[in-house]
């Protein structure tokens, strides 16, 4: 089956609203696979189909589909034709769609990525979901404009903690609860589980927290308050200069490993590659560059997480505007105020490259 397409996406956001998800991961079913169990509710569209029933669908790519139950009627989990499931004769109003499946770890750094440390034998997982991972994961309505509330639970090894887009309670026998998150795209759910070095602190009301493995912890802890100071002065910048409040409620930074790419924006929780976490010595300018992509990042929280593409051929504006932002943040409100040489030296030949290349956009 092709990847969703946008006029398939523009048809399926005219005959839905879906607002409301709740999600839980048992993440204690063995080295392969875990648990996911995705509560939908979602709404068909007065007029949606012309009064007709609607015909739409979910998508999900598990190791084993287990049930899908759409409003209380159990469906055949055979229906599922490779990563869509068809949801037929949808009356307007309100519906609610159970599905729960057996998932599958990845060990490419998509969907849920598992890696045991052979430093001292400890495991971790994590979440990267751009730009259709979030079905390898949990059932969905996956799209960018389809946002939704995420309600998260999940079940881990007793002596792990749970990161989230939202601040983390733990209920006790290793069960896990994520505060709801405000409206926000599929992609950009995350959750990171594992025996976390955490180093946490208070600003402006909120939770900050950078946390990496344990293995890691003493480099972090050399670094913290380098990470936090510039952490904290960003945000305040960002927050004048946007003249809007940061929408989420926590502000968290994993540096986890294995990442395939440099970072990525989620909502409250920040996931960086861990060679961020320096082990030696380095130059001024790799600190620069790891400040860099922090403030990179935390631009998305308003450009990008909060305000969100409709589709994927906007993504440039998405990333432009952080990049941008990034820089002249870095340049304003921390020590590296010679950031724009970095841009013009190294930055701007890379935009140059890629807009000679068949894929640009």
């Amino acid at each position: 089956m092709p990847a969703l397409q946008r006029d398939e996406a523009q048809t399926r956001a005219g005959l839905l609203d879906v607002r409301h998800h709740s999600i839980h991961l048992d993440l204690t079913q063995g080295e392969k696979h875990f648990g996911s169990r995705a509560d939908i509710r979602f709404t068909v569209r007065d007029g949606a189909g012309d009064a007709a029933p609607v015909t739409t669908f979910f998508e999900v790519k598990p190791a084993a589909l287990l049930s899908v139950t759409l409003d209380g009627t159990p469906l055949d989990p055979a229906l599922l034709d490779d990563n869509r499931f068809p949801l037929t004769g949808l009356a307007p109003g309100d519906h609610e769609l159970r599905v729960e499946a057996r998932m599958s770890y990845s060990r490419t750094g998509e969907g849920m990525h598992r890696f045991t440390d052979p430093a001292d034998g400890e495991t971790y997982v994590y979440t990267q979901l751009f730009m259709e991972d979030v079905q390898r994961v949990f059932a969905t309505f996956d799209q960018p404009d389809l946002k939704s509330v995420f309600a998260l639970t999940v079940t881990a090894p007793e002596e792990w903690s749970v990161l989230a887009n939202g601040v983390t309670t733990h209920e006790g026998g290793g069960l896990w609860r994520a505060a709801p998150t405000p409206l926000i795209s599929t992609y950009l759910v995350a959750v990171a589980a594992g025996p976390w070095h955490s180093v946490r602190t208070e600003h402006a009301g909120l939770p900050f927290g950078i946390h990496c493995r344990r293995s890691l912890a003493p480099h972090l802890d050399a670094d913290a308050e380098e990470i936090l100071d510039l952490t904290r002065r960003c945000y305040d910048r960002y927050r004048d200069l946007f003249d809007e409040p940061y929408p989420f409620d926590s502000y968290d930074q994993a540096f986890v490993p294995e990442f395939n790419a440099g970072a990525m924006e989620n909502p409250g929780l920040v996931t960086f590659r861990d060679e961020f976490v320096y082990r030696s010595a380095v130059t001024d300018t790799e600190r620069q560059t790891r400040g860099m992509v922090i403030a990179h990042e935390m631009a998305h929280m308003w450009f990008g997480d909060l305000v969100t593409l409709r589709w994927w051929d906007d993504i440039w504006l998405n990333e432009s505007f952080a990049e941008y932002m990034g820089y002249q943040v870095l340049s304003e409100a921390t020590r590296f105020t010679g950031a724009w040489v970095d841009f013009g030296a190294v930055r701007k030949s890379w935009g140059y490259e890629a807009d000679q290349r068949p894929s640009t956009h």
